[in-house]
Parts: structure tokens; sequence; C-alpha cells
């Protein structure tokens, strides 16, 4: 294998976990909004139920 073979194999994994790694943040980043507005919703209920 040349050394310009490798080169391009190589950049291409790298690519490749660079991608991966980006989805799983994005997936994360997704959760923590998710969870934020839960925690926002609850919050406001709480604070409806004591001015009752």
């Amino acid at each position: 294998m040349s050394a310009s073979t490798l080169a391009k194999v190589s950049a291409a994994c790298v690519a490749l976990m660079l991608l991966a790694s980006c989805a799983n943040t994005i997936k994360g980043m997704g959760k923590d909004t998710a969870n934020t507005v839960n925690a926002t919703q609850s919050a406001g209920h709480t604070v409806k139920k004591s001015v009752q």
C-alpha cells in the first residue's frame, strides 16, 4: 500500500470518527434541551399551584 493511499484511508477514518462524535453531541444537546423545557414547565406548575 502506498503512502498516498494510506494517508487517504487514514483521513477517511478520522473524518468518520469526527462525524460520529458530532452526532452524539447533537443528540445529547437535544436531550439537555428537552430536560430544560420539562424543568421549566414543572417550575411553572409549582408556582401556579402555590399562588392559587
